[in-house]
């Protein structure tokens, strides 16, 4: 096999099998409890950004203004979901229209997590390239720590898709579509690398605006409407769980 097909292989592989054990795990929920595991996906963003995306940024940023591409993104991502939100309200009865309110958000969280996890899943492919590129061997435990890496995340994000409105089919759907864009940064890594280099900081910037943006502005606030201590406490214990798992994925991964 040359470097492109262990490449190509690799990202293919990678990728549906994160998304695959991650609906293994997420789907299986049942609806009632959707709602409840929002919080395990707050942890899972949060997790993502402050312990991976962010500090992996601002590392290679090399003069990049990091802050202001985080803070044009978060603006970014607040203008893309006021025009979700106007087009639907031109469509449909909204609560913004005097409508009751209903459990989902008419997919707004879902599609700014969709944008997101697909440049994450981008530049999970350039990655997986330049290790293939030092070393096949270093290429494949790439790869396979990647995969652990990404699951806990991919369980927020099919999480966050139900709760936002999708159904499972569509969950389902979607996070396939985005998990190709791994395969698409992984070949064009391998015949631009050098070129793409100086695409990862702000990419990142971006990814992490995304999560951080859905998290903070769509997701938390609906955890507010419980206010009772029990559901309060349990709703910390699942953000710290899925906090938990990305650094326990970190961990793994940086010991490859």
């Amino acid at each position: 096999m040359t470097v492109l097909h262990w490449i190509v292989g690799a990202c293919l592989v990678g990728g549906l099998l994160s998304v695959a054990l991650a609906a293994l795990v997420a789907l299986s929920a049942q609806p009632k409890h959707v709602p409840l595991l929002i919080g395990y996906a707050i942890g899972a963003l949060l997790g993502a950004v402050f312990l991976n995306l962010l500090p992996e940024a601002f590392a290679r940023a090399d003069g990049s203004p990091m802050g202001a591409i985080v803070l044009g993104g978060i603006l970014a991502f607040f203008t893309l979901e006021k025009l979700v939100l106007w087009r639907h309200c031109h469509e449909d009865a909204c609560e913004t229209h005097g409508a009751p309110a209903v459990e989902h958000d008419h997919g707004r969280s879902g599609l700014m997590i969709l944008v997101g996890d697909t440049v994450h899943n981008f530049l999970d492919g350039i990655l997986i390239a330049a290790a293939f590129l030092a070393d096949i061997q270093l290429g494949i435990v790439t790869a396979l720590a990647m995969i652990a890496h990404e699951i806990p995340q991919e369980i927020g994000d099919f999480l966050i898709l139900l709760h936002s409105g999708f159904t499972r089919r569509q969950a389902v759907a979607f996070n396939l579509l985005s998990s190709l864009a791994t395969l698409v940064g992984g070949v064009l890594a391998y015949f631009a690398l050098h070129r793409l280099h100086g695409l990862v900081p702000p990419l990142l910037g971006i990814a992490a605006a995304s999560m951080l943006y859905v998290s903070v502005a769509d997701l938390i606030p609906g955890l507010h409407k419980r206010p009772e201590l029990s559901v309060t406490v349990q709703q910390l214990v699942l953000i710290a769980l899925g906090i938990g798992s990305i650094w326990l994925a970190g961990a793994f991964y940086g010991r490859h």
